[in-house]
């Protein structure tokens, strides 16, 4: 390990759904694992985050009438893009990348697991208030210090970042370790709030 036990890595959403060929695939998503293994070395704290929808999930566009895929429909919590079945409990589109390296993480965080509550931060779901538990695990590991990387930048890893801004942690995201779906100029503007709410960016942004 070659970084202070206070800092951590947060590896999002890595699976195959994510990756080429996947249901909800992030272009290239699979070129960062070489670079998210190496990251691994160097961290006493790793944590995967995992989502995990059962099949009725009501973020899939399948599950509403007359709606398609990147529709958008307002749910309970607020406006919710309507996607692709993704990364259903069980599945291989819900597995880890056959290459990510995963024997060393001391925490796999499922999240999405609520039929009627999207998540794409790993620290809250959707609604902002409900909490996954990953803030209280990081704190009592001493962890004051988060570098993020995965899948997509603009959506779980925009979210996370901003979410664990909030909650008081330096963040650091490796742009080099993430890609992006960049759904109607959302790459832009996940960048630019993940700055104002003072993440800091590492590595250069992967033109796609």
């Amino acid at each position: 390990m070659t970084r202070p036990t206070n800092e951590a890595l947060i590896m999002i959403d890595i699976q195959n759904d994510f990756c080429s060929g996947g249901a909800l695939a992030v272009k290239h998503g699979e070129q960062i694992v070489p670079l998210v293994n190496e990251l691994q070395n160097e961290f006493a704290v790793k944590v995967l985050t995992q989502d995990w929808h059962p099949q009725h999930h009501k973020s899939f566009a399948d599950n509403h009438d007359a709606k398609q895929h990147y529709d958008m429909t307002d749910m309970p919590y607020g406006p919710q893009v309507l996607w692709p079945n993704h990364c259903v409990q069980g599945t291989n589109g819900a597995a880890f990348h056959k290459d990510l390296m995963t024997d060393s993480a001391d925490l796999i965080l499922r999240k999405g697991f609520r039929p009627h509550i999207d998540s794409y931060s790993a620290f809250f779901e959707n609604d902002h208030t409900t909490p996954t538990g990953l803030s209280a695990y990081l704190r009592e590991r001493g962890v004051d210090t988060l570098h993020m990387v995965g899948l997509a930048t603009d959506f779980c890893v925009r979210f996370s970042a901003v979410d664990a801004a909030k909650l008081g942690f330096n963040v650091i995201v490796h742009l080099d370790a993430c890609r992006a779906i960049d759904l109607n100029g959302s790459l832009k503007e996940a960048l630019n709030e993940m700055q104002s709410h003072g993440v800091k960016f590492s590595g250069e942004m992967v033109a796609q």
